[in-house]
Formats: structure tokens, sequence, C-alpha cells
């Protein structure tokens, strides 16, 4: 006698679009969460000599500076590998893996 059975795993071979979508969100929002994070650390390093009550003129505007310099380069960066993977298709595949 012959044991039958369906395999659980045919059924994951077609993944949910909700389920797909939901971790794409989440990896979006991680992502975020990190370049704030990464963010916060490197201005605080670069513009907090002497942490007190208040910020003083000089660390805001260091705050400030740092925060749009950086955000300036994320673009800049986001740009330009957009213009890279356009020119080349299959780079598109590289960075998904």
């Amino acid at each position: 006698m012959e044991a039958s059975w369906s395999s659980p795993v045919s059924s994951l071979d077609a993944p949910d679009p909700q389920l797909q979508h939901f971790v794409e969100v989440e990896t979006r929002k991680q992502r975020a969460q990190l370049l704030v994070h990464h963010m916060t650390e490197l201005c605080w390093e670069k513009c907090m000599d002497k942490p007190g009550p208040k910020l003083d003129s000089r660390a805001e505007v260091c705050f400030v500076n740092c925060v749009e310099r950086f955000i300036d380069t994320s673009q800049f960066i986001l740009n330009r590998l957009e213009q890279i993977q356009k020119a080349r298709p299959f780079f598109s595949e590289s960075l998904s893996d």
C-alpha cells in the first residue's frame, strides 16, 4: 500500500499578495526608521558639544544643516541609483536579491 499525501509546500508556491504588500510596507518602515536613527546619531555626534537643558543657537543651526545635508545626500544617491537602474535593467534584479 502506497501512502499518498498532498504536500503543504505546494500551497506556499503562490505568495499571498496581501502578505507580500504587508511585508514590503513593513520593510520600508524599518528602512525609514534605520535612516532616521543613523541621521540622528551622525548629527548628534557632529553638533552636540555639551548636552544641556536647551540647545544653543550654534547647535540648533548645526542640527538643521546636518539634517538637510543628510536628506540632500540620500536623495542624490537614490536618484543616481535610479538612473543606473534605468540604464541597466539587469541591475534592478541584483538589487532586489
